[in-house]
């Protein structure tokens, strides 16, 4: 089936019952857009909207999408199909005033048969109308709109329909791997046809391997093809090692080509067991993971494929090898990013099943829609050798329930019976699966750790259980995770999972290889903070394949998890104007912060030291804090206005011994490495010049990393950072003094201006801060941290014509980029 982007050409209004009125009497406030768009980041933020915090202050709206095309003749012969890729509301689809589709669950996507409601002698208009008023629903910032592609499918005579070709890797060794192509092929032309088909198995551009087949259609509209090819000396894939094939089948009748269809895919098998943990073409891979969002921070959820890509990418560098879509299905262009970079995907299911979480969430439909949901969601990701693990939820409310158990195997079995080559597990709270249970297993750990008055949060929704979440961390989170009422209540639930998937339980993970010898277990989600403890487990438990950060890039909405308050403010509290979670190892725009150069350290990845200070113009005050926040530190030594204050520094190191150097004057070797948490901490009065670290190993140097004291501003530096765009191009801004120094501290606060002129407009333009009230979609920004964000997007993608950015401060800094395609 052929595939073509219709995103082009659309409008797009914001509606009420109103505005209605006014287009029955002709007025029109409808603007050209193209797709993917998110309405809801273009909204006026809203610190009374109902979603609060959990949206990061952004409300809902209703809006109406319209495309007016024209039906050539040759379709009349055809299958047309429109598909929907990712709308965020409730959709209703009308093709020339006739309702064809309505769709609620917004990550989910959906097609619509055109051909019963076209014209072929007039024009036809399409509207999509988009309710997104009803709020809070997700958890999350979602969006708004159509925020993903739109699709045109097109068959001819005999084709393979969407997502029906499945690529499976049946044996691989050193010489040879055998895989299996199975697919369906749809007869549009006629009875009695026959058809013949090549498959081919192409690899850098060169076929590999192929074979024939001639399939007969008699009375039947479909049948299915299905050989084995044998692949000699494969190139496997593996996430340090990504190689992908193509397989492509052209279908011909009559002499005539009436179909070509193809797919990535990789050659990988997986295994797991709990001596070997889990396994990708036999090697054992620990799972160093992180959940995210989907939002795309200053574009809102709009879904380009550059986008994801740099995400995917920033991810990858950073040490991460493994993702976890929290909590929905992921998007086809986060799918090829992985794929091609090789980062291993946990694909999620929900966030819910029958007991709601917030008020408008999709509880309501989940028992008539979930087996629709979990065939789609199969049907997407099969040939994508990323995904390796299906979560049939997130947090489940009946998840320790008789209920919740038939739920749970019945949604395993769904998965395996579509798929049998892959492994489901479920991200199980003890807070949520208690349910009754509850109140004695608190009161034991009130007996035991007295009662802990600061339990802050207020606002309802996430804020309320996320509250309750910060004080299960450290001794008592882990009393609470073995107590036995704990253990009754995640039985019912993780005996029909493949891997036992926890959440925020991992003193419980010695305890499962007690009761369950057999199985492996996940941690599906954890505290960021207490990564040396987790990788410690992950690293001597066999059992345990892998650990899941929440999380390892910034996102918006559940605003203020990790923001430090020295104001008296606590978290969790629904303060505006606070956008943010501000929890991620990355932030929103991309940059490593100083928890995530602390992990890839843990990880064994680098033997590099890296030095963070806190923020010294925090010195002397006291912040709160969540088990999910590390240090308010930076890595940087400009701190003008605070010659000889005491700066807190630490070196974090693999190394088992550090030395600090303040302007070539030794400061002293500390130890650091595992046996020191990987940390030395230094209190170094502050003057300005350079601070160096060097890391020794057996009395050997393996490392060193230098911060120097930034002159006064002088020049703005771009770096474009994503790279064969065909949407949208990432320009990373910042600002430095005339030895290329970034200076944080003089930055602040200044104005950045950017217009964006010739092939392109500026789709959205930002910076990291967690609690800015500016405007994404403004042509002006505050710093933050020295550096900001543009996103340059095509007006034309046809068009070979570049696209010009210039950004300025109002001291005079500029710079202009020219973006080609």
């Amino acid at each position: 089936m052929q595939c073509q982007k219709f995103n082009e050409g659309w409008t797009f209004e914001k509606t009420d019952s109103g505005d209605r009125l006014k287009a029955f009497y002709g007025e029109n406030k409808a603007v050209p857009v193209t797709l993917p768009h998110d309405a809801m980041i273009r909204e006026k933020r809203d610190k009374d909207c109902p979603a609060g915090a959990q949206s990061g202050f952004y409300p809902g709206g209703v809006y109406t999408y319209e495309k007016i095309f024209s039906a050539p003749k040759e379709w009349k012969t055809q299958d047309v199909i429109l598909e929907f890729e990712g709308i965020y509301g409730t959709a209703r689809v009308w093709i020339n005033g006739a309702l064809a589709a309505v769709n609620r669950n917004g990550y989910m996507g959906f097609s619509v048969d055109l051909k019963p409601w076209i014209s072929y002698e007039h024009e036809n208009i399409i509207k999509v109308d988009v309710d997104n008023s009803r709020q809070p629903d997700s958890r999350w910032y979602t969006g708004s709109g159509i925020y993903r592609d739109v699709n045109l499918l097109t068959g001819v005579g005999v084709y393979i329909p969407r997502d029906k070709m499945r690529i499976t890797t049946l044996s691989v060794n050193d010489d040879v791997a055998v895989v299996e192509v199975c697919a369906e092929l749809k007869d549009i032309a006629g009875q009695g046809l026959e058809a013949q088909s090549l498959i081919e198995l192409v690899c850098d551009g060169k076929t590999v391997a192929s074979d024939k087949q001639n399939i007969i259609f008699r009375s039947d509209k479909t049948e299915t093809l299905r050989v084995q090819i044998p692949v000699e000396n494969p190139k496997t894939w593996s996430p340090d090692h990504p190689a992908l094939y193509e397989c492509r089948i052209t279908t011909v009748v009559e002499d005539k080509v009436c179909d070509v269809t193809a797919s990535e895919f990789g050659i990988r098998i997986l295994a797991l067991d709990p001596m070997h943990g889990f396994q990708i073409n036999g090697e054992t891979v620990n799972l160093r993971g992180s959940c995210i969002h989907h939002d795309n921070g200053v574009i809102g959820a709009e879904t380009f494929p550059e986008a994801e890509w740099y995400r995917c990418k920033r991810l990858k560098e950073a040490g991460f090898n493994a993702i976890r879509s929290a909590h929905h299905p992921m998007s086809r262009a986060m799918l090829n990013a992985c794929d091609h970079l090789g980062m291993l995907v946990m694909d999620e299911l929900t966030d819910m099943w029958n007991k709601g979480k917030n008020t408008y969430d999709f509880s309501d439909i989940f028992e008539a829609e979930a087996e629709k949901w979990i065939e789609h969601m199969v049907a997407k990701d099969y040939n994508h050798p990323s995904v390796i693990i299906y979560s049939v939820g997130n947090e489940i409310q009946e998840a320790g329930t008789k209920q919740g158990s038939w739920i749970n195997r019945y949604l395993c079995n769904k998965f395996h019976e579509l798929d049998s080559t892959r492994y489901t597990t479920n991200a199980l709270n003890g807070l949520n699966c208690a349910g009754k249970r509850l109140k004695v297993i608190m009161k034991d750990v009130v007996e035991k750790f007295g009662m802990d008055t600061q339990s802050g949060g207020s606002g309802g929704g996430s804020n309320a259980l996320n509250s309750f979440m910060s004080l299960m961390s450290g001794e008592k989170g882990d009393f609470f995770a073995k107590h036995p009422l704990v253990t009754e209540a995640l039985e019912e639930c993780s005996q029909s999972c493949d891997i036992t998937g926890l959440n925020y339980l991992s003193g419980r993970y010695e305890l499962e290889r007690e009761l369950h010898p057999g199985k492996t277990v996940l941690g599906t989600e954890t505290y960021p903070a207490d990564i040396e403890n987790l990788w410690n487990k992950v690293e001597n438990y066999s059992h345990v394949i892998g650990d899941f950060t929440w999380t390892g890039y910034d996102y918006i909405g559940e605003a203020g998890v990790g923001i430090f308050h020295y104001d008296g403010n606590a978290n969790f509290t629904s303060i505006y104007p606070e956008r943010l979670g501000y929890i991620g190892d990355i932030d929103l725009i991309g940059n490593r912060r100083p928890i995530s150069y602390f992990r890839e350290i843990v990880y064994g990845l680098t033997d590099k030291p890296y030095i963070a200070v806190e923020r010294m113009e925090h010195t002397g005050q006291t912040a709160g804090k969540t088990a999910w926040m590390f240090k308010d530190n930076i890595s940087s030594w400009t701190w003008k206005g605070f010659e000889g204050a005491i700066a807190n520094v630490d070196v974090y190191s693999a190394g088992d011994e550090v030395e600090l150097f303040i302007n070539n004057r030794s400061l002293g070797r500390k130890p650091a490495g595992k046996e020191n948490h990987f940390t030395a901490a230094y209190e170094v009065p502050y003057e300005s010049g350079v601070l160096k670290a060097v890391a020794y190993r057996s009395g050997k140097m393996i490392g060193e990393y230098e911060l120097i004291t930034a002159k006064s501003v002088t020049k703005l530096k771009t770096c474009r950072v994503t790279e064969k765009e065909r949407d949208a191009a990432y320009i990373k801004i910042w600002l430095e003094d005339e030895d290329g120094i970034v200076n944080p501290q003089q930055s602040e606060n200044r104005l950045l201006h950017a217009i964006v002129t010739g092939n392109g407009v500026l789709e959205g333009f930002g910076t990291a801060n967690p609690s800015s009230e500016e405007d994404y979609f403004s042509d002006t920004v505050t710093s933050f941290d020295g550096s900001a964000l543009a996103v340059v997007r095509w007006k034309d993608t046809a068009s070979k014509e570049p696209a010009l950015l210039r950004v300025w401060t109002d001291d005079g800094c500029e710079v202009v980029v020219e973006i080609e395609k």
